[in-house]
């Protein structure tokens, strides 16, 4: 069982983040947890590359030490499996917020659907979604749009490895993508439904791997913090 110091000289823990919660609550609950069971006062916690609160899968949470280590972990690839809906966008390309476009899908077929994605394997230029946590000015851009302010947004290189079809079931269809750090997914999906001539939104996603680290590995909070020894009372 691991002890305090343990903690302290450095742990990586893999996550199931869940739906509708953000990377900084697991990490916040996951420092708590710790912090109470050993009755420590401080310990340094951090995750290792954000999930939007919409997206489940692999978070890895580096403890103490390890938190030195965060970013050569956000810099490794990363695998998503997740859900395209053709035919309609949303201003931040996922269920955040409401349709605002719809477009036909009627000219869309199979072939096209596993022909497009070749045009976003390797090194691509891609624009971030004006609702995302980037900066700019010393602002979130999602504050910048949830105002209803126009902003320029500079697109980005990112490299896609693999970007494979699973499913099609129009509207929806099923994907698996490998690709580096900074990528959005969501702007994926937005891309994706431009080039087959209609529209496209993200309506799921879980991230399965980062490095040599697999989504299979890891445990859900509850789980985690059960395990956690009881803090040693004195008198």
């Amino acid at each position: 069982m691991l002890t305090e110091q343990d903690y302290k000289d450095g742990q990586i823990i893999l996550i199931d983040k869940p739906l509708q919660w953000t990377s900084f609550q697991v990490v916040n609950k996951l420092r708590w947890a710790i912090r109470k069971n050993f009755g420590i006062k401080k310990i340094k916690v951090g995750h290792a590359g954000t999930l939007d609160p919409l997206a489940s899968g692999l978070l890895i949470i580096c403890t103490g030490k390890f938190t030195k280590r965060i970013q050569e972990f956000q810099g490794q690839a990363k695998e998503y499996i997740g859900t395209i809906t053709l035919g309609a966008t949303t201003p931040s390309y996922d269920l955040e917020t409401e349709i605002d476009q719809t477009f036909p899908i009627d000219h869309i077929t199979e072939n096209n659907i596993k022909e497009a994605t070749s045009h976003f394997i390797g090194e691509i230029e891609q624009y971030p979604p004006v609702f995302s946590a980037l900066k700019k000015d010393g602002k979130r851009l999602y504050e910048y749009a949830r105002e209803g302010s126009a902003v320029e947004i500079k697109p980005r290189k990112i490299t896609i490895a693999q970007f494979e079809i699973t499913r099609i079931a129009l509207p929806e269809v099923d994907f698996r993508v490998v690709c580096s750090k900074g990528t959005y997914i969501r702007s994926l999906a937005h891309d994706f439904g431009k080039t087959l001539n209609s529209g496209g939104h993200l309506t799921a996603l879980r991230r399965t791997r980062i490095g040599a680290f697999s989504v299979e590995n890891a445990t859900n909070m509850e789980s985690f913090i059960k395990q956690l020894p009881a803090k040693i009372k004195t008198t």
